[in-house]
């Protein structure tokens, strides 16, 4: 579990309606890829822990005979049901809350997820949940090695005017960030054969200013419910500084791979 910091349900409190509009996509292809680095054919079933509004979960489902989200969140799995697909389900559980009676799995997915539950535990639990070869997937954006933009830092300053200069996550606070350093607990679980694979994006996206407010407030740091009676106040600032209209990139994806003995 991250230092000084305890999970509650109102980490996402009011984020999931913003998730769609707000997040950059994945890197296109990143499931296609992913199913040629683990050899999917259609068979097998899909963990994805912390799935969110289902983004990945109904992008790799095709790739499975079925696959289930696992999300603490009531409304983002609401999101994730409405835009379901047959052989998709979802369960309101935490990863801590793991094996919850789900079965086996071929591929256990953590998508910008891992690092909010206790990871050593969560780890030793899924190493039990699937099959001999199976594969823990541990996938993030690629950080931009050129640095954050002007328009974003302004965002972030003033997160921290209303906020305060201590990076928010549900009613406690994150001052050291979040952990890293996913190889080691991996390791330590007994997980074996990492591997890392980079999908390039490639693609840029128009965006605006209500794109920019979806993405604040689908995040932990600057959730709608933080802001309390000044969010109307909040949200008129953050729309001043954003341009009518401006061009982003699509980040690429990191992709890690780890796999069971077989």
């Amino acid at each position: 579990m991250i230092d000084g910091w305890q999970w509650d349900s109102t980490l996402f409190k009011g984020s999931a309606g913003y998730y769609e509009r707000g997040r950059l996509p994945y890197a296109p292809g990143f499931a296609d890829r992913l199913a040629k680095i683990l050899g999917l054919d259609g068979s097998g079933r899909l963990l994805d822990a912390g799935c969110g509004p289902g983004t990945v979960t109904l992008a790799l489902a095709p790739f499975f005979a079925e696959a289930v989200g696992v999300d603490p969140d009531e409304d983002m799995l609401a999101e994730a049901s409405r835009r379901g697909i047959a052989n998709a389900s979802w369960v309101l559980a935490r990863a801590e809350d793991l094996p919850a009676g789900l079965g086996v799995f071929r591929t256990v997915v953590f998508a910008n997820s891992f690092h909010w539950t206790d990871r050593d535990r969560v780890a030793a639990t899924v190493f039990t949940m699937l099959e001999p070869g199976g594969a823990f997937v541990h996938m993030s954006d690629l950080k931009d090695s050129s640095g954050e933009s002007a328009l974003y830092g302004q965002i972030r300053s003033l997160v921290r005017a209303y906020l305060g200069p201590v990076r928010r996550a549900g009613q406690g606070t994150l001052p050291n960030g979040t952990p890293g350093g996913e190889d080691l607990v991996l390791a330590n679980a007994g997980f074996v054969d990492f591997e890392r694979h980079i999908v390039d994006s490639g693609q840029t996206v128009e965006r605006n200013a209500d794109d920019v407010v979806a993405w604040v407030f689908s995040r932990s740091a600057s959730a709608p419910h933080l802001f309390g009676d000044r969010l109307a106040a909040f949200e008129r600032d953050l729309r001043a500084l954003v341009p009518a209209a401006f061009v982003e990139r699509v980040p690429s994806t990191e992709i890690k791979v780890w796999r069971t003995p077989n």
